[in-house]
């Protein structure tokens, strides 16, 4: 039978009952039909604890669950990796923030940058990234994660840049030009992976990411698009110093 994860945006205690978001219970009650009885697994994303629980009731207005004993399923990537991504046009940020959370990203951090051609308002942004980290949780739920990457507010490359302290983790940004492949790498524990949005990092972008000590990275002769540039780098990168 198949586990039904579901992430709780609150802290979770064994003993204790909790209504599951409007969403969830929806989705448990009309889609799943699930009844009264009924075991599931809750996670809140934060503490990387996941729990058995029981629905106590499922009605129409809401859904009450059981919260039983926790554990830490110890899937979580020894690599620390931050995607800093430039903003990609509709689903294709979708698909990154999905995707990257699957193969174990730690923290996605929102660019705009010299060729970015994605532009978000005030409002606009607040709804992205609400929308971003809704499907990061919803990818914790179908890969097993307990922990919901951090989903940063989109900011500028330069805002960026200028927040970061000297030394920390590695620092890598995917160029073509790049001298680096990922195996010629010395990755400890925590690295920063920045991609461009969709034609690349501007002259701009370049030399302010050099400037910043970032290493250009290559993955090979032919040039991938951003939705396939991050997600290939990550994968590579976990393959060598991660867990896959």
């Amino acid at each position: 039978m198949r586990t039904i994860r579901i992430h709780v945006d609150s802290p979770l205690a064994s003993g204790s009952d909790i209504v599951l978001p409007a969403q969830a219970g929806e989705h448990v009650a009309r889609v799943l039909r699930l009844e009264a009885g009924a075991p599931v697994v809750l996670f809140s994303g934060e503490d990387g604890m996941e729990y058995d629980a029981t629905l106590v009731s499922v009605g129409k207005r809401e859904v009450v669950a059981a919260v039983g004993s926790g554990r830490s399923p110890g899937n979580e990537s020894p690599l620390a990796l931050t995607l800093a991504q430039g903003v990609a046009r509709g689903e294709k940020m979708d698909l990154i923030v999905q995707k990257a959370t699957e193969l174990g990203i730690a923290r996605i951090v929102p660019l705009t940058t010299e060729r970015s051609e994605v532009k978000l308002d005030a409002a606009r942004a607040e709804k992205r990234l609400a929308h971003w980290r809704a499907v990061a949780a919803s990818a914790c739920e179908q890969s097993g994660r307990a922990r919901v990457p951090a989903i940063e507010p989109a900011v500028s490359l330069s805002a960026w840049l200028a927040s970061l302290g000297d030394g920390g983790p590695m620092r890598l940004a995917l160029l073509p030009e790049g001298t680096k492949r990922p195996s010629e790498l010395a990755v400890a524990d925590t690295a920063i992976l920045a991609i461009g949005p969709e034609g690349g990092f501007g002259s701009r972008d370049r030399a302010a990411l050099e400037a910043r000590g970032f290493t250009g990275l290559r993955l090979g002769p032919r040039i991938l698009r951003t939705e396939t540039a991050g997600l290939a780098a990550i994968a590579a990168l976990q393959a060598l110093y991660g867990d896959l």
